[in-house]
């Protein structure tokens, strides 16, 4: 065998060697990903640590692998010139451009070869993304003083509002120091020690004073928020623990956070999506009752005991939630699948692909729809339902499963019969997860009046992002409004569904 043959035979197998293992990788980060997303099914609405953890080493294991795969791409693209480039995608029209030209090293009037005149013949661009840090400026105001050289009059233009009294920080400060804290996960210690990194010597208990001050500023857009939600006619409810210091018992202890949310744009209607949070020391019924007791309509929510009271006079609906129901069967179905479990699965999906054809379809469309095709569904699902409870034994985990479904079923099928009415409470919980993320990172609340800040800023921001509203701009605007005394009849037009970016309220536009 000659020399070139061996060299070619021995490239063969290197190459070979390289592909077993980029598809060992590869399917190691598929696996992973699959581990992860299971895990993170576990742990929603939990507390085990040991599972977070396990969560957290998986996700930077996969954010290495990721790494490696990406890096490995770049090598061997620059290996292989010849190879058809990946596509790149436009980056966003919004995005400021800032243009750098290169113009030829020997110029743009004579050719380097032969001296000739050059003339245009086009041009090539490339766009990147660029970044710049944070850059913290200081705003000076200076108001001249004028005298009337008649009557030694003295005039002045009177001083602009402040965000704090005799303070330093911009309402644009308060606005960056509140989302990052509640909307990035950012605690304020860390945001104080990536302030000192650039020059900015700030206590952490001067930002949470200036935490403190935007929420009192925006206590009046989150009333309204509250006031408008209790209007509705469907409102999605859920909860979650967030540890709150205790120091006379000298540990955490659980309180609540609640999220009630009116979002009717899958049944195409058209009016505002919102969201209000509730801080509670505890988990106590008293809590819901209190808060929906003038409400009047569908709650969707879990079966949470405390809810029962609200629906005794018939003033509220339960409508409960199939994603519920369904994650008790899968969490068996996880564990020891059988037909039963993948045949109830499946009806429960076909469900679930009916609801996506309607979506954003009027209510009695909505309805009619459900009727002719889901609830035969529903009624084949119920006598399988009631076979498999006959067969089971009461205490195994899939009959208290099914149990589960049967006890609420009146609830469960509440939505066939309107339209209004979701499939899930998915909406509610949606809105609990920006916490559930966020508590990781925060820890806990300080105190009572810490957790009702922290549900009043919740409440801008989560309200914000359900109208497609960019939260820091929204609060840093709003905010200097407020404290420039804006009038109270004029409330309407700071509503996060009404607000527009430049400061002209959608409802002021011509």
């Amino acid at each position: 065998m000659s020399d070139a043959a061996s060299s070619l035979l021995d490239k063969d197998a290197r190459i070979a060697e390289l592909e077993a293992a980029l598809a060992a990788r590869d399917s190691l980060i598929a696996a992973l990903r699959v581990q992860l997303a299971q895990l993170r099914r576990m742990t929603f609405g939990q507390s085990s640590e040991k599972l977070s953890l396990q969560i957290e080493q998986l996700e930077l294991a996969l954010e290495e692998l990721e790494g490696e795969a990406q890096l490995a791409g770049t090598r061997s693209s620059f290996a292989d010139r010849n190879e058809r480039p990946a596509p790149i995608r436009s980056l966003p029209a919004h995005l400021p451009r800032e243009e750098r030209r290169i113009e030829p090293a020997a110029g743009t009037c004579t050719c380097p070869d032969c001296g000739g005149a050059l003339r245009p013949l086009g041009e090539d661009s490339d766009e990147m993304l660029d970044v710049l840090p944070v850059q913290w400026r200081v705003m000076r105001t200076v108001r001249p003083k004028y005298s009337c050289r008649s009557c030694e009059k003295i005039i002045q233009a009177p001083a602009p509002p402040k965000a704090i009294a005799r303070g330093k920080a911009s309402f644009a400060t308060l606005a960056h120091v509140v989302v990052n804290k509640f909307d990035h996960h950012l605690p304020l210690y860390r945001q104080a020690e990536m302030m000192a990194a650039q020059g900015i010597d700030i206590d952490r208990s001067t930002l949470a004073g200036w935490a403190g001050q935007a929420a009192a500023l925006l206590d009046p857009i989150v009333s309204r928020i509250r006031e408008e939600g209790l209007k509705a006619g469907k409102i999605h409810a859920d909860d979650t623990p967030v540890p709150m210091l205790d120091p006379g018992r000298g540990r955490t202890a659980t309180a609540r956070l609640w999220a009630y949310v009116v979002d009717d744009r899958a049944s195409g209607v058209a009016g505002p999506a919102l969201v209000w949070y509730k801080f509670t020391p505890d988990r106590s019924g008293i809590h819901p009752q209190t808060e929906l007791k003038s409400f009047s309509g569908l709650l969707q929510a879990d079966g949470y005991a405390g809810y029962d009271k609200l629906y005794e006079d018939g003033r509220v609906r339960e409508v409960a939630c199939w994603a519920h129901f369904r994650r008790k069967i899968f969490e068996n179905h996880a564990t020891s699948p059988t037909p039963l479990t993948t045949d109830l699965l499946e009806r429960i999906t076909q469900l679930y692909r009916h609801e996506a054809d309607i979506r954003g379809q009027p209510p009695d469309v909505r309805r009619q729809h459900r009727q002719r095709h889901c609830k035969p569904l529903v009624d084949d699902l119920r006598t399988a339902i009631d076979d498999a409870l006959r067969r089971l034994s009461p205490k195994s985990a899939m009959a208290k499963a099914l149990a589960y479904g049967r006890k609420r079923w009146t609830a469960l099928t509440r939505f066939l019969d309107d339209g209004y009415a979701e499939i899930d409470n998915n909406i509610a919980e949606r809105a609990i997860r920006s916490i559930a993320i966020g508590r990781k990172n925060w820890l806990f609340t300080g105190s009572k009046a810490g957790g009702e800040r922290a549900a009043a800023i919740y409440s801008i921001i989560e309200t914000c992002k359900l109208n497609g509203v960019e939260p820091q701009a929204y609060i840093a605007d709003v905010v200097e409004k407020i404290a420039s005394n804006w009038p109270a009849s004029r409330w309407d037009e700071l509503m996060p569904w009404n607000w527009t970016a430049g400061g002209t309220p959608v409802s002021m536009a011509a």
